[in-house]
Parts: structure tokens; C-alpha cells; sequence
């Protein structure tokens, strides 16, 4: 355990930062600051010393030397088993909390018209060297890299009387060294690039460091695009024994998603798991209430949102346990005690969510191989192109970020949904969105009952849901990820109990689509836009 007494703050960003620190100081613990940051806390009304008077010392060359201290690195990287290093740096001088965020160097490169010499001033020295000590001493000390991790710190600290388990403290380590390896990666990117000419969209190619496996940056010529990657870890293997895996990260850009993934628990993750939990997180993002997201194969078996996120996940679960067994669990809250107890009541792969609190944490561990994950929750997907490879050649396209508004639907049908169908019609086509074409959903109170997919006809998707929703459809309303070519689906969903259709139109036989939904009295909402996942 770290048990928090002294912090150091340097942050330029300072979103959280005022809450973070009043949590800190409510626990007793002593704030040392950088000089724009001890300002920014003075102003919010907490005592703050700085680090000049900590060090004794007074800032150099304009400020860029005074962190780069003995008694500042001392305080960070000392061993508190170790006798000599204890007497060396007395108690006074232990610092038990770096918090530290970078110059915005990345922001600064992007802006147009930015000289080198502006790029040069906002690559951070001190900080990073901060962050390194304190990662590297992480059985000490406890470091935050990023603004979003204060919550999770904050009540991890409460919880246990401002101690930090080493597991947290490890994991908080993790993404501080991925943190300052995509910081000077995206800086020897950046002094490549401004010598170079500038490389545009067309081919994909990688250069990778043997020593390394690292993706470097070699001159580029028109038309390439370079890939710069960080191999993160081996993997056992890929999709199949027989095949060999590897686990890779963009090295150029500031961790996000799945790259800032700390695996707190369980057996080593492997190529499938991380397809499962990469699909449970972008389903989770789309959905704003506590929710679960249940995945097998690259594809959700059950989705729910509720006013709590055990409900949630009961919902999910209930859609298809028997596809549940083995599978991926996200959720988008905190993982609590209450939520553990029912996770340990079957098997599952892997469980995902945005922190694990210690009681939690705790109950999870007796079940020894179970992975249990957690990672910086992202606010939404970024606008980054993805790929995809194929036979000697790749594909590229932008991701699917398009979301409809209730405003934007229409209601071709004589009987408009009730507001309770258009609530879990915007939800079942949310989770739509996430299964594989030909997709179907069926859902009512905010989670699936019945998910077809992955069937070459729509027809064929629309009795593999009505079969897995059983008695359950009746009543519930369907998302179609594609248009209906013909009315048998809709005949279908209407002999099944079916109250209730959202779907993009723009078959030829809509008409005909839309007569079938009126002579069973079903309300039919229209997007205009679609979401195949093949």
C-alpha cells in the first residue's frame, strides 16, 4: 500500500484539478505545487506550498529548471523499505504523489502556421522526468498522468484512509510511461516531418525498429501515409493456437481507449479478448445511462441501459445467458461490491469497466483467472480514420460516429409510436449499430431481448431474434440495422408480438414495407441513414 501524506502538482492542464486537490487536502494531505499550479490552488482556497520553498531553491532560465532538483527526485524516487534512503531523505522530504500533466505540445504543432522555435518551448523536460521517477517507484509512490484518472484516485484514497493499493499504484504507472513515450515519440515525429516534405493520404507503409519493435518514421515520399506504432505486448497467440499475435499501440499520439488499458487481475489477455473488449467499449460510449454491454465473438448477446448499473447489467445478461457464459462484460460506471458478487455467479472471460473500487477489487480476486480490466473512459470515439487490412492491400474510412435526433425521425405509419416504444426504439438502434449486418434487435425497457446477426438474408436475422427473444417479443420494438428489401420480415416481427419498428428505409418496396406495418398496427420510425458492421 502507498499511503498518501505529501503531493506534487505540476499540471498545465488544470480541468479537475481544483476538486482533486480539495479532495486531497480533505484527507490531510500536504500539496506541494509548481508556480502557475500553487497559484491556481491558492486561488481556490487551499494552502499550497511551492516548490521553491519545498526545495529550497529558485527557478532558472525562465523557469525551465526547477523541478530538475535533487530534492525533488529524491523525495520521488526513494525506497521507503530502504534504511540509507529513508535517512538520506528524512520525512520531510518523502513525496508520496506526483501529479503531473505535459506542455500541450501536440496542440501547439497542430495549430496552423506554428514555428519550430514555438514547438521547441512546449516540449516538457521536468514533467516528464517527474513522471518517470514516480512510475518507476510506483511500490512507493502513486503517479496521475491524466486529468481523468483523479475520480478513481480520489475515492480509492477515501476508501482506505488515503492509502492507495499497489495494484492501483502499478496500473497508474502504466499509463504514465505510455503517456511520456507517445509525448517524445510525437516529438521525434514532429522534427522528422518539419525537415520533410509533408506526406499525404494513399499508401500505407511501417517501418519497425528490430531492437525496439517500435514503428519508426522514415522519410516519406507522396502519397504514403507511415503508421507509427508501439508494440505493447506479446500475445499467446492470435485468433487460433496456430497463429501468432502481437498487441500494438499508436506511438505517436497520447494513449486513449484501449491503449490505455491496465489489466488489474487474471490470466494474460489475449487477440480475442481485446476484439471483445475494444467492441464492448464502443458500444458502451453510445450510451449515456449506466449500461452493460455483453460480448462473444466480436458481437454483443445482450445490451441494456437502467437507473443502476446492477440492473443494467442483469438485463443484459438475461437477454442470452446461454451466449453470456464465457463472454466479455463492460460496463460504463464503476465497478462496485454489489455488481462483483453478481459477476462471480457464472463464468466469464473478462470483465471491463472504467475503475474497480477496492471491496470490489477484493471479492474479484477470489476468482484467480478471471481478467478484470480498467481504462481511461473516453468521452466519445476520436474522428481518426480506421483500417482494415486485406489481401495485399488496405481499406480506410472514417468511423461511424453519426447518431440520429429524435427530430430528424420520421413516422410513416397511421399510428406514431408511444413514447415509451420511441424510447426503445432510439435505444435499440443505438445497439444496433454494434451488431453484425445483417442485424436485428429486439429490446423493451431499455435492453435487448432478441439480437439476429451476421445471416446473409434480413429475413434470416429477423427469425434468429424472434426465436432467441421467445415470449419476450411480445410487446418489444425492433431496430433494423439496413433497410427491409421485402415486407416478410415485418410480417414476421408482427406474428411474434412486435409493437414497433425503426429502421433506415430506402428499400424499393418501402410502400410495401410500410402497408404491412399498418395492417398489424405497427408505428414505424425511419432514420435515413444506415449502420452495416460488417
Amino acid at each position: 500500500m502507498v499511503r498518501v501524506k505529501r503531493a506534487l502538482l505540476s499540471c498545465y492542464d488544470k480541468t479537475g484539478l481544483d476538486v482533486f486537490a480539495k479532495a486531497l487536502a480533505s484527507l490531510g494531505v500536504e500539496l506541494v505545487a509548481s508556480s502557475g499550479t500553487a497559484e491556481f490552488l491558492a486561488k481556490q482556497g487551499l494552502r499550497v506550498t511551492t516548490v521553491e520553498d519545498f526545495a529550497g531553491i529558485t527557478e532558472q532560465l525562465d523557469g525551465r529548471v526547477k523541478t530538475l532538483h535533487p530534492k525533488i527526485h529524491a523525495g520521488i524516487l526513494a525506497r521507503r523499505d530502504d534504511p540509507a534512503h529513508l535517512e538520506a531523505v528524512g520525512e520531510r522530504g518523502l513525496i508520496d504523489l506526483v501529479v503531473v500533466n505535459l506542455y500541450p505540445f501536440e496542440e501547439t504543432v497542430q495549430r496552423p502556421g506554428a514555428s519550430l522555435a514555438e514547438a521547441l518551448e512546449q516540449i516538457d523536460i521536468g514533467g516528464v522526468a517527474l513522471l518517470r521517477a514516480a512510475a518507476k517507484n510506483f511500490a512507493h509512490v502513486a503517479v496521475i498522468a491524466q486529468p481523468q484518472q483523479y475520480p478513481a484516485v480520489a475515492e480509492a484514497l477515501r476508501a482506505d484512509n488515503g492509502r492507495l493499493p499497489e495494484a492501483l499504484t502499478r496500473q497508474l504507472a502504466m499509463t504514465a510511461f505510455s503517456v511520456t513515450s507517445a509525448y517524445d515519440t510525437r516529438i521525434s515525429a514532429y522534427l522528422s516531418s518539419s525537415i520533410l516534405p509533408e506526406p499525404s493520404a494513399g499508401r500505407l507503409s511501417e517501418g519497425r525498429s528490430a531492437r525496439s519493435g517500435t514503428a519508426a518514421a522514415p522519410p516519406t515520399s507522396a502519397g504514403e501515409v507511415w503508421l507509427n506504432l508501439r508494440r505493447r505486448q506479446g500475445l499467446r497467440y492470435g485468433e487460433n493456437p496456430h497463429q501468432q499475435g502481437a498487441w500494438y499501440v499508436a506511438a505517436a499520439e497520447p494513449p486513449w481507449g484501449i491503449g490505455t488499458l491496465s489489466q488489474l487481475q487474471g490470466k494474460e489477455l489475449s487477440y480475442n479478448n481485446l476484439l471483445d473488449i475494444d467492441a464492448a467499449l464502443r458500444c458502451l460510449l453510445d450510451l449515456e445511462e449506466p449500461a452493460c454491454a455483453i460480448m462473444k465473438h466480436h458481437s454483443p448477446c445482450g445490451v441494456a441501459s437502467a437507473p443502476t448499473i446492477q440492473q443494467a447489467y442483469e438485463r443484459a445478461y438475461a437477454c442470452d445467458a446461454e451466449s453470456a457464459f464465457g463472454g466479455v462484460v463492460g460496463v460504463n460506471r464503476p465497478l462496485d461490491v454489489a455488481l462483483a458478487e453478481q459477476l462471480t455467479t457464472t463464468f466469464l472471460e473478462v470483465i471491463m469497466a472504467p475503475s474497480v473500487e477496492p471491496s470490489a477489487a477484493a471479492l474479484l480476486a477470489k476468482k484467480a483467472n478471471l481478467r478484470v480490466v480498467s481504462l481511461a473512459w473516453p468521452s466519445a470515439l476520436p474522428s481518426t480514420p480506421e483500417w482494415r487490412s486485406l489481401s495485399g492491400s488496405w481499406l480506410q474510412q472514417e468511423p461511424d460516429r453519426v447518431s440520429v435526433e429524435t427530430g430528424s425521425l420520421r413516422v410513416v405509419t397511421k399510428r406514431a409510436p408511444l413514447e415509451r416504444e420511441r424510447a426503445d426504439l432510439l435505444f435499440a438502434w443505438k445497439a444496433a449499430k454494434h451488431v453484425k449486418s445483417n442485424g436485428i434487435v429486439l429490446a423493451r425497457d431499455r435492453a435487448t431481448v432478441g439480437i439476429g446477426q451476421g445471416q446473409p438474408s434480413r429475413v434470416g436475422s429477423v427469425r434468429l431474434a424472434i426465436e432467441r427473444a421467445g415470449k419476450r417479443s411480445h410487446g418489444a420494438v425492433v431496430a433494423s440495422d439496413g433497410f427491409f428489401p421485402f415486407p416478410d420480415s415485418v410480417e414476421l416481427l408482427a406474428q411474434a408480438g412486435i409493437s414497433a419498428v425503426i429502421q433506415p428505409g430506402g428499400s424499393l418496396r418501402d410502400a410495401e414495407v410500410v402497408e404491412a406495418a399498418d395492417r398489424a398496427n405497427l408505428a414505424m420510425l425511419v432514420t435515413g441513414i444506415r449502420h452495416f458492421r460488417h
